[in-house]
């Protein structure tokens, strides 16, 4: 009877792995890629570079600090946001559109 009740939960277990395994490589993998993408680009920020902030907003960097960006604007107001809240390069994230569409060839 023991081995019966072992015999049946095996493939439940298989299951529950297989899922967890799915899920890591679905889901947390990509995510900690990106992270590390995100941290190496705020790390790599310069004077002078054309960045987008998660907001939408466009401007280039006027000067890093530790936690904080200054950014100028096109009107030539001046704007300090948290280093993390930058989300890519202007011309980066062109690109990126450029490759991603499926209208273009």
């Amino acid at each position: 009877m023991m081995e019966q009740e072992s015999t049946s939960m095996l493939p439940m277990i298989i299951f529950l792995v297989v899922i967890f395994a799915a899920m890591y490589f679905l889901m947390i993998k990509p995510r900690r890629r990106q992270q590390k993408e995100h941290e190496q680009l705020t790390q790599e920020l310069r004077k002078g570079e054309k960045v987008i902030t998660a907001g939408g907003i466009y401007g280039q960097v006027e000067s890093v600090a530790e936690d904080t960006v200054v950014i100028k604007l096109e009107s030539g107001a001046t704007l300090r946001v948290a280093k993390s809240s930058i989300m890519g390069k202007q011309g980066a994230q062109q690109a990126m559109e450029k490759k991603s569409s499926p209208f273009t060839q």
